[in-house]
This record gives C-alpha cells, sequence and structure tokens, in this order.
C-alpha cells in the first residue's frame, strides 16, 4: 500500500492540531503514553495497517452499510484505533466518522485507498455499527 498520504510536514501539522483541540482530554494523554517512543517505521505501520481497512471497506462499499461485512470493518477499525492509539468509544468513533466523509484531506485519502464514496460510506457503517449496539 502506497503510504504517500502520511508525509512528515502533514503529520506534524496534523499532531498539532490535535493537541490544540484535545490536548486535555483523558484520550489525547492516552494517545500519547501509547505513542511514547514508538518509532517513524512503527508508526508508519500503523497509518499503512488502518488505510488498508479503509481499503477493505472500498471493495464492500455498493454493499449496504449494515451488511455483516460493513458493520464487521467498523468494529475492526474502532479495535484497532483503540488498540493503537486511544480507547475509541462509540461516540468518538461517529464523530470520526463524520470528520472522515466530511470533505477535505481525510475524505480525499480514504477514497485515494478505496475509490470514490469509501469515506462516505465508511462514516454510514460506523453510524450503523455504534446504532446496532444500543
Amino acid at each position: 500500500m502506497d503510504s504517500s498520504s502520511f508525509d512528515r510536514n502533514k503529520a506534524l501539522d496534523h499532531a498539532a492540531q490535535a493537541k490544540a483541540s484535545w490536548g486535555t482530554t483523558e484520550e489525547y494523554h492516552e494517545f500519547e503514553e501509547k505513542s511514547k517512543g514508538r518509532t517513524k517505521e512503527e508508526q508508519q505501520k500503523l497509518n499503512v495497517e488502518m488505510m488498508e481497512i479503509f481499503a477493505e471497506f472500498g471493495k464492500i462499499r455498493d454493499q449496504a452499510p449494515d451488511s455483516a461485512a460493513a458493520l464487521e470493518l467498523a468494529r475492526k477499525l474502532q479495535e484497532h484505533i483503540t488498540e493503537n492509539y486511544y480507547t475509541c468509544s462509540d461516540e468518538i468513533l461517529l464523530s470520526l466518522g463524520a470528520m472522515y466523509a466530511g470533505g477535505g484531506e481525510f475524505t480525499e485519502n480514504i477514497d485515494k485507498v478505496g475509490g470514490e464514496g469509501t469515506a462516505v460510506f465508511a462514516c454510514r457503517a460506523i453510524a450503523a455499527y455504534c446504532a446496532g449496539k444500543k
């Protein structure tokens, strides 16, 4: 998988934005702790793994967002974030889904690996996944 969408300057910019927005939250502190000591290569591997999940969403974007495959990918995404970054509650996952589909760089990067419409499909699958857990 091409990792060109993760250039260092963009990563630093995203890190600064994240700290400004969420630096006082428990999740951000957990993120800092889990990231501590992580090499550039290890971080790159995690980034690629996450984009591979979106590539999988892209392969099934013609299915219903509440299909078993789509719900499984939403679960897989939530677990990947929780395991490697911070505890990804359903509320956070829903917010991430909205961000992914909200246009701009996140949408572009996701659609680049999964095909046009993948970010919106992932957002809808995340919403269905979280709704099904209630």
